[in-house]
């Protein structure tokens, strides 16, 4: 994981995509290609915190983002994550302890409404508190969605653990980080499609993946990604495209 000196940055874009990742992680001898090739199809990135919570608060801060210029889909996500909750709820969750979390949730979700801002949406990730809570909040949506749809991601469950165990251990303690299994039922949760561009070790160019929650529905040829982000190993950031 790496370390940042907020929980999304504020000002300091990085064109160059460069990063001091340990040869072990990410040699020397593909960063240069690899960087090149993002800077052909991206003009900037912002980084976020390396805290294992990174893919959470990237994509909350990416789609919020977005949605200040998309009021049609502001007006879904509101209604998909007001009644979320209960939903919740439905699967066990303590009240109590929800009510706090998705209250501040929506807290800054409604930072969208007009006049929202980027620079209002920094403020907020960077507020610890605010920051916490609202990755707290994803964290619960996956872990929902996994367990009320265990059938569906039990077989991709290592180690012999019921979908509730894995949840306990591996999705809802805040520091955990993130695989395909959770960028996958986070993007069914909510609805959203996104890209994640893999700068791994293999090849001279980064692998995009796009992560399409209609896939096998009458609506999957429409699901062009809403963001991009940038996965090197052990760590998500934010693209911009050009």
């Amino acid at each position: 994981m790496e370390t940042n000196s907020g929980d999304v940055n504020q000002t300091t874009f990085d064109p160059t995509f460069q990063h001091p990742y340990s040869p072990a992680r990410l040699p020397e001898t593909v960063r240069p290609s690899k960087s090149q090739d993002l800077k052909s199809r991206f003009k900037n990135l912002r980084k976020t915190r390396g805290d294992g919570n990174c893919f959470y608060r990237a994509f909350g801060f990416a789609y919020l983002e977005t949605l200040l210029t998309n009021g049609k889909e502001y007006k879904r996500f509101f209604e998909t994550a007001q009644k979320s909750k209960d939903d919740l709820i439905g699967l066990g969750f303590p009240q109590f302890t929800l009510e706090d979390f998705h209250d501040t949730f929506m807290d800054v979700v409604k930072m969208v409404e007009k006049p929202g801002t980027t620079a209002a949406l920094v403020e907020a990730f960077n507020d610890g508190g605010l920051s916490d809570y609202f990755v707290v909040y994803l964290r619960l949506l996956v872990s929902g969605h996994l367990q009320q749809n265990a059938d569906s991601y039990i077989y991709f469950i290592d180690g012999e653990r019921t979908i509730k165990e894995f949840c306990s251990q591996e999705v809802e303690p805040m520091g955990k980080e993130s695989d395909h299994i959770h960028i996958v039922s986070l993007t069914k949760a909510l609805q959203v499609p996104i890209c994640v561009e893999y700068m791994d070790r293999e090849g001279d160019k980064c692998n995009s993946f796009t992560f399409n929650p209609f896939e096998g529905t009458a609506d999957s040829a429409d699901a062009t990604p809403v963001f991009t982000l940038l996965y090197r190993p052990g760590h998500y950031d934010i693209l911009y495209p050009l």
